[in-house]
């Protein structure tokens, strides 16, 4: 009976270990089983590691659902950082400079968020005039942040949804 006990305590200290150290990786605790099982947090990179060749790879990838969870918008790409380091970087000002400017930002995470038009833009006091709505509309639109749906109606294309939050998340994040 002794050595039973023995066996339950070492077991019950084991689980409790176990939870401390999900607890300090950031991973969710199962406490009886009321949670699930906890997620790699680097599954990602566990995954990139395991079919990156020579100096590496860069991957993002996400899964943007929409408001009532339905319509999910899933997005990845990856490549060499051989290729990375060889390319001309200056050539992606252009898409990074529609990004840099506040205006522009908030304009864009507008459309995101359902406003399509330059009138519906224009209602709200923070973008400026509407000269000036459709000068930064221009530009993101020239880098491919927006695209045109329909005459006077703006969106943000599904291939670039991802990209933007990456470079959100990259620049700040969380925000």
């Amino acid at each position: 009976m002794a050595e039973r006990t023995t066996e339950r305590r070492l077991a019950d200290l084991e689980a409790r270990v176990a939870a401390l150290e999900e607890r300090a990786a950031g991973e969710p605790v199962r406490e009886g089983g009321a949670e699930e099982a906890p997620r790699d947090a680097f599954f990602a990179l566990n995954a990139l590691r395991e079919h990156a060749t020579g100096r590496g790879a860069v991957v993002f990838a996400g899964v943007v659902r929409g408001e009532d969870g339905g319509g999910a918008l899933e997005w990845q790409q990856g490549l060499p950082v051989e290729r990375l380091a060889g390319a001309d970087w200056s050539r992606l000002a252009a898409g990074l400079d529609a990004l840099g400017h506040p205006v522009r930002l908030r304009l864009l995470h507008a459309v995101w968020e359902g406003a399509s038009t330059v009138a519906e833009l224009a209602e709200r006091s923070d973008f400026g005039t509407t000269g000036q709505i459709y000068h930064h509309v221009n530009q993101l639109a020239a880098a491919g942040w927006v695209t045109t749906v329909r005459r006077g109606h703006y969106a943000v294309p599904p291939e670039r949804v991802v990209p933007l939050l990456t470079i959100l998340t990259a620049a700040g994040g969380t925000v």
